[in-house]
């Protein structure tokens, strides 16, 4: 039957109305009977308290019960007699109790209630048996099960506090509930002393002020990892952990350890459920030695993504938790696709490092057993259960020392209470005196227990020693112990490598510096050598010739700076390839200091003095006709005085270098090589500069102007290439020089700034432009004037010279006297042929006047008559005489003309005329220089 909307609301009204009305009818008596301070209350029937519900009262041992021991629930909902109360007895002779509060975790994600509340139990009962520990008193444990969760853990908490008796301690078990249960215990003023929470969170005394516990820290690993650090002489590490709290609060304590020793966390992964990207990324980072934090199911799915990377073998090195279980790279898991085979290849070798929770001596502690007679005693009370199946096994001997410890404290607070006037059975929750005296006594516990010896640090932790484990051969095997609360080693020596021993914590280094080719030093340097010498051939020779005029007029002294600077520059070959295979480093900055200076100095003497021979042959030579006089005279001090000045600005340039930023060694890594073979090494090339802080400035500075004096030095060659002066009469060679220098060292600068990092290279540039420039610049300027002494003999002086030819013309004038004797020469020729054909044309003028003067008297009679004659015109003999200098026409038969011929004059002008045109007026002066 369905009902509509409509009268579902009416129904549920009613429904709830009836509740309240039974409700009503059912009164609850007051809560507050139902516990009892100092004693026990007994509830029937169990469940609310209502009409007909009976509690009955007792109280602990030393205690007496003042008024009714049984009350009942009226329907009236109160109960029948007033509430009684447990009185101290001053008359009891027995033991009282003290309640020690526990959650134990019986199920749930770590039921380690299963072994610890028996142990635990145990202890109990042999503390109680003691009569010389606590003998006024015994201690009852009241617990339940947390299920290690800590929702359940705050309820039971709960019933912990407000229910009777009042509970001087507090013992929880896992991580999480431990947490709560300490940070709200504070409230209370309780002690929680703690049997297996590891969590590196509670060793915060701020957060934790009150807090215990007799499970070591996770974070006790560590000190165990920094010594076998030290021990295997590593210092660069690697680690990898899951996102979880417990793992990232350790990691964050083995960061602070290993800063303090040293060693330095070069890679530092975490990933929360897949692994594979940062197992990758260890392998990029070449980490060796690498620390995993996680759980079980998660290192499965780490070293199965290892063994995809190789990140296994003789090169690496894990450091894992001990608590995993002995197969648990065995364990077939469904989220993984690894063989068994292929993880236990994987983990073979790595380290584990575990809390010593069983003292592997032989001792009798406090409790008087030793740790294999505990282990026999558990398994009896476990009633023969398969400890491998029993939750908290391993732990228990934590719980066992951890009631001692409580035992031992309390009764070590005995006596300083007594002297205040103050009991342990008058503790209550707001009871500060009794709960400092306890936290006193349990800071300064130590004593020998089951688990080994028993003692806390300043945030209240366990020391413990480690176990140190290895595996080999697919099993684990102890190499050793460390106690961290002695920082003592205790080393087997049983540990088993794949390789010949530990290996590096990282890939090794092997620095090599690059030097350059000897080969090629040697070669260039024979070349720079031989330059040198070369030099001194050309300088000994314009010395020795500097009284020849043709020398004198070449401006030797310029040239003997040419030379010098010359070789000053092929001497910087030498430092410029001497690097640290030569000499000891600390030398090297002396060389870096004679490269540049013996450079710069060279260049000045060598470019200068050419640049100032150029540059005044431009100044004096390409002027306009006014400057004319001024180039007879060419003052020898203003050719030095240029000089100086290029040089001076040179030599305060590298002054001002070397005093504000002087040269430095520097010494530049590349890309490291692997070498030939399997090693595991690698090459590191280093290559050694000479630098300054501001390089770059000082060479820019440097280059640019040289560079502009480079340029200005091939434009003024350019200018005055066809200059021709007496002076200066090597000029022309200078620009040559010049133009080969300046291109080569155009070219080179640059490229060696590219290739500074390629020491052969840059050197074979450099050097090599250097040779070249400099022989180019000693053959061109010397060469020619050796050759003409030689071929020409004019090894004479000046004074000599002009003894012997009686003339002081040099040898521009030579030439071109010689030239000018060439052109005379073809032009007396070519006037030759001109003459001998005036003869011809004089024969025939002289052969038509005899035929003419034949005609004249029979022709004459009729002109006469006919017309009056004029005068005749008779020619200008000297417009028929040869050019001075020229002989006469002798061998003509007709040496003289009759004067009626006036026509004749005009055929030899006319014919005299056109020879005259034959010749070139320019070359007509030349015949009569």
């Amino acid at each position: 039957m369905s009902l509509s909307k409509s009268q579902t609301v009416p129904t549920v009204t009613r429904l709830f109305a009836s509740a309240v009305a039974a409700w009503r009818r059912v009164l609850l008596c007051p809560r507050v009977w139902t516990s009892l301070e100092n004693g026990r209350v007994a509830l029937k029937p169990p469940g609310p308290p209502v009409e007909g519900t009976v509690l009955h009262y007792s109280c602990h041992a030393g205690f007496m019960l003042e008024g009714r021991n049984i009350t009942h629930c009226t329907k009236l909902g109160k109960w029948d007699s007033p509430k009684p109360a447990c009185l101290y007895d001053r008359n009891y002779k027995g033991k009282k109790k003290l309640y020690i509060g526990a959650l134990f975790p019986m199920s749930g994600g770590w039921p380690g209630g299963q072994a610890c509340l028996p142990s635990a139990q145990m202890a109990l009962d042999l503390v109680n048996n003691r009569t010389d520990i606590l003998p006024d008193y015994e201690l009852e444990l009241i617990y339940y099960d947390s299920m290690c969760d800590p929702g359940e853990s705050t309820k039971l908490l709960y019933d912990l506090l407000y229910t009777e008796p009042i509970k001087t301690v507090l013992m929880p078990g896992c991580s999480s509930v431990s947490t709560l249960v300490a940070e709200a215990a504070r409230m209370w003023n309780l002690i929680v002393l703690s049997y297996g929470s590891s969590s590196p969170a509670l060793s915060n005394r701020n957060r934790f002020p009150t807090f215990f516990r007799t499970h070591p820290s996770a974070t006790l690993h560590n000190p165990t990892r920094v010594r076998l650090f030290q021990k295997w002489k590593w210092t660069k590490i690697a680690t990898i952990q899951q996102t979880t709290e417990v793992f990232t609060s350790t990691l964050d304590d083995l960061e602070q350890r290993v800063k303090e020793a040293g060693i330095e966390i070069s890679v530092r992964q975490s990933f929360l459920t897949d692994p594979a990207v940062a197992v990758k990324n260890l392998k990029r980072q070449d980490a060796r030695i690498i620390v995993g934090l996680f759980y079980e199911t998660e290192a499965r799915k780490v070293f199965c993504e290892v063994f995809k990377e190789k990140l296994y073998g003789k090169k690496y090195v894990w450091f894992l938790i001990g608590w995993y279980a002995d197969n648990w790279f065995k364990i077939k898991d469904p989220s993984i696709n690894c063989t068994i085979e292929n993880m236990t290849e994987a983990v073979e070798g790595h380290v584990t490092t575990e809390i010593v929770m069983l003292n592997p001596e032989t001792v009798r502690g406090a409790s008087n057993l030793t740790s294999q007679e505990f282990l026999g005693a558990l398994m009896n009370r476990l009633g023969g259960k398969n400890p491998e199946e029993t939750g908290g096994f391993q732990e228990a001997p934590l719980a066992y020392d951890a009631v001692w410890a409580l035992a031992l404290a309390l009764n070590k607070t005995v006596a300083p209470l007594k002297a205040k006037g103050r009991r342990l059975e008058d503790f209550n929750y707001n009871n500060h005196d009794i709960t400092a005296e306890i936290y006193r006594a349990l800071n300064t516990s130590s004593f020998e227990g089951v688990s080994g010896h028993v003692v806390f640090d300043a945030q209240g932790s366990r020391m413990a020693m480690t176990l140190i484990e290895q595996l080999q051969g697919g099993s684990y095997k102890k190499i050793g112990y460390y106690d961290s609360s002695q920082k003592n080693l205790s080393w087997f020596g049983n540990d088993v490598w794949i390789g010949a021993g530990p290996p590096a914590d990282s890939t090794i280094v092997i620095e090599e510096f690059r030097y350059l080719s000897q080969k090629l030093f040697a070669a260039v340097s024979v070349f720079a050598g031989l330059g040198i010498l070369l030099g001194i051939v050309c300088l000994t020779f314009n010395i020795y010739n500097s009284n020849v005029r043709y020398i004198q007029n070449s401006q030797p002294y310029l040239n003997n700076m040419t030379a010098v600077g010359c070789m000053m520059a092929l001497a910087a070959v030498f430092p410029l390839g001497i690097d640290g295979h030569h000499i000891h480093r600390s030398q090297f900055t002396v060389v870096c200091q004679f490269r540049l200076w013996l450079l710069g100095l060279g260049f000045s003497l060598a470019y200068g003095s050419m640049f100032t021979k150029i540059w005044w042959v431009h100044n004096l030579f390409t002027k306009k006709e006014e400057k004319k006089e001024k180039r007879k005279h060419l003052e020898p001090w203003k050719l030095y005085a240029t000089v100086g000045v290029l040089l001076a600005i040179d030599v305060l340039s590298l002054m001002i270098w070397q005093i504000v930023d002087p040269l430095h060694i520097t010494v530049e890594k590349f890309t490291r090589e692997a070498p030939k073979g399997d090693l595991d090494v690698l090459i590191q090339p280093l290559l050694e500069h000479c630098t300054s802080e501001k390089m770059n400035t000082w060479l820019g500075v440097v280059y640019g102007y040289k560079g502009l004096l480079l340029l200005l030095g091939i434009f003024l060659a350019y200018e005055t290439k066809s200059v021709s002066t007496e002076k200066i009469n090597d000029h022309r060679a200078v620009g040559m020089a010049i133009y080969n220098v300046a291109v080569l060292c155009i070219i080179t600068a640059p490229v060696t700034m590219i290739l500074t990092s390629q020491q052969d290279a840059s050197f074979a540039f450099a050097a090599l432009a250097i040779v070249f420039s400099v022989y180019i610049t000693l053959v061109v300027l010397f060469v020619p004037k050796m050759r003409r002494l030689i071929t020409r003999g004019e090894w004479q002086s000046e004074q000599q010279d002009t003894l012997k030819t009686g003339s002081s013309t040099n040898n521009n004038d030579e030439e071109k006297s010689r030239q000018l004797e060439r052109e005379n020469r073809e032009l007396q020729k070519i006037i030759q042929e001109k003459e001998q054909r005036v003869s011809e044309l004089r024969n025939q003028l002289v052969e038509r006047q005899a035929l003419r003067n034949r005609r004249r008297p029979s022709s004459g009679t009729n002109q006469n008559h006919s017309n009056p004659s004029p005068p005749s015109s008779q020619p200008d003999p000297k417009s028929l005489l040869p050019p001075p200098g020229y002989p006469n026409p002798a061998s003509d038969n007709h040496s003289s003309l009759p004067p009626s011929f006036s026509n004749s004059s005009n055929l030899y002008q006319a014919d005299s005329k056109i020879s005259r045109n034959h010749c070139h007026n320019s070359q007509i002066p030349l015949l009569y220089k």
